[in-house]
């Protein structure tokens, strides 16, 4: 993973919007409900069902957004400024807004959600030892962490609201958990000469390390690193001598890398399917079944088994995907 460079113009606009938009409300003081900001898309989703109707919830990047490369907005440093909370995930997943979202943080609550996981049960980045793999939602156990740092964060700020964000992050684990049952049991059917999954760079290895699959991404840990022609040849001998049925594409990444790995196997002979699309960096259409985290890893985890050789509801977990999904 290449260090991204932290965006000057972003960094200015924090300090401009911060000299103008400091926090006063006493904490516990709602007489609306709390405006809440959220970075990518999966920490709304938790805010949402946390929050329920205590909380307006807008997430900065949508829907196929990539959070590594994502520059903010002057638009984005006024909805952040406005806020009265902010939740980020952290572990450097949104690189370019680091620096704005700290200095709003002299101010305001920021919350970098995904910290809240014990360093023991973070994945190292091979390339950079100080620093952890970001994608944290990938694991339905670990995500249940991330969803407990936004609940007490949101007690913090509204004390009054204690009730509505304990019920709501107590269902919003129910969920998790059921999800994370279904997941091991439909993954369990791959075949295990089978269990590899290859994706357009290394999102999934929390979801590899939960379920016991081998993952290798084309690219590394962010979308920024590289993908060489070494590294292609690598991936292509490696799916070819071990018989690997499919490869997936990413809904925020360019399919570009894959396709070649599709045609670099089928020279060798070796016919390579695109198994589907998975999420990795962000979740389906707002106002979808895919466009929750639920949702999104039941997709993953459906189409995962089904190209894989496994055994698995077309429609998945409770019947909710897009036929075909």
């Amino acid at each position: 993973m290449r260090p991204a460079m932290i965006s000057r113009r972003g960094f200015s606009l924090g300090l401009l919007v911060l000299a103008g938009g400091a926090f006063t409300r006493p904490a516990g003081a709602q007489s609306r409900r709390l405006t809440v900001v959220t970075t990518v898309s999966m920490l709304a989703d938790a805010a949402r069902i946390i929050g329920g109707n205590r909380v307006d919830v807008t997430s900065l990047l949508g829907e196929g957004v990539d959070p590594h490369t994502y520059r903010p907005t002057r638009t984005d440093i006024a909805r952040l400024s406005n806020a009265d909370i902010i939740f980020a995930n952290g572990l450097y997943l949104e690189a370019q807004l680091e620096a704005p979202l700290k200095a709003l943080g002299v101010n305001k609550p920021v919350i970098f959600a995904a910290e809240a996981v014990p360093k023991a049960r973070l994945l190292a980045d091979s390339e950079y030892p100080d620093r952890f793999d970001p994608h944290v939602w990938m694991d339905p156990k670990l995500w249940i962490l991330v969803a407990d740092r936004v609940r007490d964060a949101l007690i913090a700020r509204d004390p009054a609201g204690r009730a509505t964000y304990e019920t709501g992050a107590k269902a919003y684990a129910g969920e998790l958990t059921r999800l994370d049952a279904y997941a091991r049991k439909i993954l369990s059917s791959v075949p295990t000469t089978s269990r590899m999954l290859v994706t357009a760079h290394d999102a999934f290895n929390y979801f590899g390390r939960a379920y016991g699959f081998e993952v290798e991404g084309i690219q590394g840990l962010s979308t920024e690193s590289e993908a060489g022609l070494k590294r292609l040849e690598e991936l292509v001998s490696l799916v070819v001598s071990r018989g690997i049925r499919a490869v997936f594409v990413e809904s925020s990444v360019s399919d570009r890398n894959i396709r070649a790995l599709v045609e670099g196997a089928g020279a060798r002979g070796h016919k390579l399917a695109i198994g589907g699309e998975l999420y990795s960096d962000a979740l389906g259409a707002p106002g979808t079944y895919e466009g929750t985290v639920i949702g999104m890893l039941d997709h993953n985890v459906t189409t995962i088994a089904r190209a894989l050789g496994g055994e698995a509801p077309g429609r998945g977990m409770a019947g909710k995907l897009k036929a075909g999904g």
